[in-house]
């Protein structure tokens, strides 16, 4: 069974950093992309970064030049480096997994990101 598990996130003040993690175990095919996605409360999951086995990023407009993903040094895991956080950008940051070879779509468990103003 495929689980991806996240850690970091945290409370900070506006304008300061955190860090995210997320490694996908159960499995030995490579994801397709990897990515993050934000949940803030009685909003709607949206998009914050995704990456492929390649490298290639998507980024969000609003994160762009303040959020970095890089893929692990192991397969399967992925970073986001938050920079200027904001206020707004306070929501449960989900890891995501995909492999297009099987179709299937993974879930992390979710981590608080608070930016306090």
């Amino acid at each position: 069974q495929v689980q991806l598990v996240e850690s970091g996130g945290g409370l900070v003040q506006a304008g300061g950093s955190l860090r995210l993690a997320c490694a996908a175990f159960g499995t030995v095919f490579s994801m397709s992309t990897l990515g993050w996605y934000r949940q803030a409360p009685g909003k709607q999951r949206e998009l914050v970064v995704t990456i492929t086995r390649y490298g290639s990023t998507n980024y969000a407009d609003s994160v762009k030049g303040r959020f970095t993903s890089t893929k692990g040094n192991a397969k399967n895991t992925v970073n986001l480096q938050m920079n200027s956080l904001k206020p707004e950008d306070t929501a449960v940051y989900y890891c995501d997994g995909r492999n297009s070879l099987f179709g299937s779509n993974y879930w992390g468990q979710g981590a608080q990101v608070t930016a306090s103003s």
